[in-house]
């Protein structure tokens, strides 16, 4: 018998747990935002921007697999066609839980789960193009960087080469007094 997931479940079972989540997420696909307790609102937000994320994708595996959980096949359609070009700029939370007090019979606390279908903000646009532009400029700056090694190698290569030649100068300028010293040296002696 395989060991139960640890933790309280909604409902009696893993596998009550994951049919819930599956028609939640079918109604949550077909009506665009559902109403119900918090802790399912909870427990549902992971598994549906799971199936979005798939739906991004679009490829026929992902189909196949987002059909494997929910049956309803134009709620699948509609979650690839529609729901998935709507959150395509989107790089998560494509969805929003909204607390809106409790229920009147149980006293059950109640939220509303929506899709955030709405494109990016203006904010968050500028905020992405800062940080695009930010890494354009650090890019074109490694480049010319790149670009400056070579040209920086033959600078130091050429510098390496200069005092070499100036060396034998030097030591001939050197040579050059002591043996003016060592010729005036022999006109004394021969004196």
């Amino acid at each position: 018998m395989p060991t139960p997931a640890k933790g309280p479940r909604l409902g009696g079972g893993a596998a009550h747990e994951r049919l819930m989540l599956a028609n939640l997420s079918a109604a949550l696909f077909e009506h665009k935002r559902i109403t119900t307790t918090v802790t399912k609102a909870k427990r549902l937000k992971p598994y549906a921007e799971r199936l979005v994320t798939f739906a991004k994708r679009g490829d026929l595996a992902s189909r196949r697999r987002v059909l494997g959980l929910i049956s309803n096949k134009g709620v699948v359609h509609e979650l690839f066609t529609d729901i998935a070009q709507a959150v395509e700029n989107r790089d998560g939370g494509y969805t929003r839980i909204t607390k809106i007090g409790n229920r009147k019979g149980d006293n059950a606390p109640m939220a509303v789960i929506e899709l955030v279908l709405e494109p990016v903000s203006a904010k968050q646009a500028v905020v992405a193009e800062a940080t695009s532009a930010a890494k354009r400029d650090a890019d074109r700056k490694d480049a010319e960087k790149a670009e400056a090694a070579p040209v920086a190698e033959t600078e130091v290569a050429e510098t390496e080469e200069a005092p070499a030649a100036e060396a034998p100068e030097a030591e001939a300028t050197e040579e050059a007094p002591a043996a003016e010293e060592a010729a005036a040296d022999s006109e004394k002696d021969a004196k």
